[in-house]
């Protein structure tokens, strides 16, 4: 395989180190050897601010979701909240006692407490 040398073309004027304004606007300045040699330099940097920039709007919408998460956990926490404690109301002596007179059906409270029934196994 042969290789071949590179050649550059260099456009080289009288007016170069004078008329910086004019070589930048007509791109001649693009052509320089020192502006041609730091190109992979510069378009390195350009990805890394690509990344940079995309990196940022990644953070920022994560940040979104976690907001939104966390105020959606402080409803649901009050509303747990609010379930337990109307279920610990409903459930008391009391009131299970009123809703069943409410309700009409023909339930009556114990009087007496409950007896353990105590069966010997040696029998």
């Amino acid at each position: 395989m042969k290789f071949f040398n590179k050649k550059r073309i260099t456009i080289s004027s009288k007016n170069e180190g004078r008329m910086p304004l004019k070589n930048v606007m007509d791109g001649s300045i693009l052509t320089r050897d020192s502006v041609v040699d730091q190109l992979p330099y510069v378009l390195f940097l350009t990805l890394i601010a690509v990344l940079y920039i995309g990196n940022r709007y990644h953070a920022e919408k994560i940040v979104r979701q976690t907001n939104n998460i966390q105020s959606t956990l402080k409803e649901l926490r009050a509303e747990s909240i609010t379930s337990a404690s109307r279920l610990m109301f409903i459930s008391k002596q009391s009131e299970v006692a009123r809703l069943v007179n409410e309700k009409g059906l023909d339930l009556k409270e114990a009087v007496e407490p409950p007896q353990k029934l105590v069966i010997d196994s040696n029998e």
